[in-house]
């Protein structure tokens, strides 16, 4: 979903339901080499990482209402569960408009409290299959203390210096690596990539692996 079409549809669900999903690759497309400019950009100002000596970042754009992010949800956890030893995932919630600070703030209260495991995927599905307004903080909140997570305890993490400090930090992110849209990927604080530029978010993950495998090479 490009950033441009945020602009055109309410935070909801419901309203951006109807946008559609891409196709699923196919033939040779999937299996070519990346190329620079069509498949993936290099960033002009490289974004530091502190994932340590040996290892990648991969950063994963995301909004929680957007349907493309919904549909890759379930592929990107199954790699997740395959990925590579020395690559770091970094899951951000974007902030394209204001509106969009309350589901970003959500994540980081996951986050924080260890329960990204749990609540995520769940959050995802409630606003996607059961079509539910979670937009605001109190919505989130007492959606939370309805899937194990009590309302007070969400909403003080919520308001906590920590979790507005993750967010800003989101946003500084999503400047940084210029995010058109999401999906998306950010790879060891170098490349990106998306559902636009590859045509498929299937196609966009094994752009992502042939970039780490480039900066394994020490490119």
């Amino acid at each position: 979903m490009k950033r441009r079409d945020f602009s055109l549809v309410a935070v909801g669900a419901a309203a951006v339901a109807h946008l559609p999903m891409a196709v699923q690759a196919q033939g040779p497309a999937a299996t070519k080499k990346p190329v620079e400019g069509t498949d993936y950009l290099s960033l002009d100002k490289r974004v530091p990482t502190d994932v340590g000596a040996g290892k990648i970042e991969l950063v994963e754009f995301f909004w929680y209402s957007c349907p493309h992010c919904n549909a890759f949800e379930p592929q990107f956890a199954s790699w997740l569960k395959a990925a590579p030893k020395d690559v770091v995932v970094q899951r951000v919630p974007v902030r394209f408009r204001d509106d969009f600070e309350a589901q970003q703030r959500a994540y980081y209260v996951f986050e924080s409290l260890n329960m990204v495991d749990a609540m995520h995927g769940k959050l995802f599905h409630a606003i996607h299959n059961e079509r539910q307004q979670l937009n605001s903080a109190q919505s989130l909140a007492a959606w939370a203390d309805k899937n194990g997570l009590p309302e007070k305890k969400f909403l003080d993490t919520f308001n906590s210096f920590g979790v507005s400090t993750k967010a800003r930090r989101a946003t500084q992110l999503q400047d940084s690596f210029k995010v058109q849209g999401v999906p998306a990927l950010g790879i060891a604080g170098r490349f990106y990539t998306d559902g636009s530029l590859t045509q498929t978010m299937e196609r966009a993950l094994q752009v992502a692996e042939y970039l780490m495998g480039e900066v394994r090479r020490g490119r």
